[in-house]
């Protein structure tokens, strides 16, 4: 699989994101999805310390075992996790919550390590030192970090002094349905040199082909629920029909959605891995075959008139 770089890490351009692990399905099956995704040479694991509870960390760091040296793992920290574990991103909780997850993971270092989303209550040049100082110890390899917006990306950008561990990545929501970070994001990272990481790739499902246009969420998916704020967000009459015509370009072009969600993404420069979720081998296997569609550039003009970019 192709290789693309974060900082000093290569990564698989398919990565998988572990947020299912602990949550929507067990360490029995959270084993035959990582096994499934080094088959088919996915090396770039996503997770984070609140993902499934904590649990994703720990069954992730089993599934690999004696397989951790080959692969880049990724986790996150940040997000309160109970009321003693408030998240944020001051140095002390920082050095609480690298050594929790090492525990978990069951590893000595991360590979990426990113801090899940801003924390105005923390100047950031306290966060990048006490983080700096997990490089220097060889806790972690390179850091990251997430939800940040073009703005934030240059005021940490600019407070990392010479030598000093700075973000060589940002993991923001970009899909074909949502593409707002197109306004200013993209292009600050493309220039900065810094790696883009999508999250939802799929907006939740819906440009997996499984959704269809006037008819219910098929049952068991992850927006099955009309009631859940996820469904509510993106079970919209727009994304519906934007997916079903989407759906039907790729189809004359010989593809699935699936694929042409995927391809979209990898397409653009600064992406350097597309991180999907997986519930069962098959659903890995799918994903990383996802990027085998070669846009053209009438593909992605099309592909602009189907899903353009909302204004403002």
């Amino acid at each position: 699989m192709e290789k693309r770089r974060i900082g000093s890490l290569d990564v698989s351009v398919v990565g998988l994101g572990c947020n299912n692990f602990g949550g929507r399905i067990d360490e029995q099956r959270t084993a035959a999805v990582v096994g499934a995704a080094l088959d088919v040479g996915i090396n770039f694991f996503d997770t984070a310390d609140v993902y499934g509870g904590t649990k994703s960390e720990e069954l992730l760091g089993k599934a690999l075992g004696s397989r951790r040296s080959s692969v880049i793992i990724a986790t996150k920290f940040g997000v309160p996790l109970d009321d003693e574990r408030r998240g944020g991103a001051r140095p002390a909780y920082i050095q609480r919550a690298v050594e929790d997850s090492l525990r978990r993971l069951g590893t000595d270092w991360i590979d990426l390590y990113q801090l899940h989303r801003p924390d105005p209550e923390t100047p950031i040049e306290d966060t990048l030192e006490a983080l700096d100082a997990l490089v220097r110890a060889g806790k972690v390899r390179e850091i990251g970090s997430s939800n940040f917006s073009a703005a934030q990306i240059r005021v940490a950008e600019e407070a990392a002094r010479p030598g000093q561990a700075r973000f060589v990545s940002v993991q923001n929501e970009y899909s074909l349905l949502q593409r707002e970070p197109e306004r200013e994001v993209l292009s600050d990272s493309k220039r900065l040199g810094i790696a883009f990481l999508p999250y939802f790739p799929l907006a939740s499902g819906l440009l997996s082909g499984k959704y269809r246009p006037d008819a219910p969420a098929p049952v068991g998916a992850r927006l099955s629920s009309q009631d859940t704020a996820l469904s509510a967000r993106f079970l919209t009459e727009r994304n519906r029909q934007t997916a079903a015509a989407l759906g039907a370009y790729a189809a004359s072009r010989g593809h699935t959605l699936l694929e042409l969600a995927f391809s979209w993404l990898a397409s653009r420069p600064a992406v350097a891995s597309v991180i999907a979720g997986a519930t069962s081998p098959e659903q890995v296997r799918a994903n990383a075959a996802a990027v085998g569609f070669r846009l053209t550039g009438a593909d992605l003009e099309e592909i602009d008139r189907l899903a353009p970019l909302p204004a403002r």
